[in-house]
């Protein structure tokens, strides 16, 4: 569907992208993670055709899209500017876009899409009323009116409060669900947690990570435990037991619960270590790796942030 091979850019002599490669399979929701400034954006406009790479290709349904206008109409965007006339109500936008794309049963369709955003009870009031959230909710809208395969978001979320991202990335769960093919720009590590099921991390000009979200943990992260005991004269005992163990490197303490960062996979190892020292333990379990732990560990294996 997307395929992205050995692209390389530059900006002034400045190497911004350098030969990277990935792919983005029909009907996933493909999460492209890195800081501002890491050349997410750049790598989707050069997708787009609006931008020429130094070297490699970047093909959507196996073929270029900056030189084929028929294939740009099975493409929806929706950039950090929503496109949007803030003189127009939110029915007018609609309706101006669905003429550019020759759709024929324009109200319907409008009334449908403002449905499905939930701005129906907005429809004639002008743009420039709306919130920053209802405003990406019609440029949702206005990107998908023309029915697109594949639909490039670029930091959908961005300058949100948290009921509008939740609202946004329903909306985008949604869209999935009819077997639409979503590319997502975001630095936000939760909100591509939450929807994408594949990622890749862009992180100085090159993609130090590409897989699901789920092998990612497993591969980058460290294993963490919480252990909570029965008995808080036994905290000071189990933390000096722990603390000498040569796989565990970190102990973090809080009332009767301990959090044990390990080196490796010993878990069972430590329990085994408590019970044979007395230690009462009331219970133990692992606990998963949010996405911003292995982006953490990721930015540390590649040397820090740059």
């Amino acid at each position: 569907m997307i395929e992205v091979q050995n692209l390389t850019k530059e900006f002034n002599g400045k190497t911004v992208l350098d030969c990277i490669s990935f792919e983005v399979k029909e009907g996933e929701i493909f999460g492209y993670l890195g800081p501002n400034g890491a050349g997410k954006t750049t790598t989707m406009r050069i997708i787009l055709g609006l931008l020429k790479p130094k070297s490699g290709n970047a093909l959507v349904f196996g073929e270029d899209l900056g030189s084929n206008d028929n294939l740009r109409r099975r493409v929806g965007i929706l950039l950090e500017n929503d496109g949007l006339y803030e003189g127009l109500s939110a029915y007018e936008n609609l309706d101006y876009y669905s003429q550019l794309y020759g759709i024929s049963d324009r109200g319907e369709k409008i009334k449908n899409l403002l449905d499905f955003v939930g701005l129906s009870d907005r429809k004639d009031d002008k743009v420039g009323t709306f919130s920053m959230g209802m405003k990406r909710k019609l440029g949702l809208a206005r990107a998908i009116i023309h029915d697109p395969e594949v639909l490039f978001l670029d930091e959908p979320s961005s300058g949100l409060d948290p009921e509008a991202q939740r609202m946004v990335r329903d909306l985008i769960l949604q869209l999935s669900k009819e077997k639409r093919t979503i590319f997502l720009n975001s630095h936000d590590l939760d909100e591509v947690q939450k929807i994408c099921s594949k990622i890749a991390i862009l992180h100085g000009g090159t993609i130090k990570a590409y897989d699901k979200v789920e092998n990612l943990r497993n591969k980058f992260s460290k294993p963490i435990f919480e252990i909570t005991l029965i008995d808080t004269a036994d905290v000071r005992i189990a933390l000096d037991l722990l603390h000498s163990l040569d796989y565990v490197s970190n102990c973090e303490e809080d009332g009767l619960r301990i959090t044990v960062t390990l080196k490796e996979e010993k878990s069972s190892t430590i329990l085994n270590v408590l019970v044979n020292n007395g230690i009462k333990v009331e219970e133990a379990k692992r606990l998963a790796k949010s996405l911003e732990d292995v982006y953490l560990d990721i930015v540390k294996h590649s040397g820090g942030e740059r």
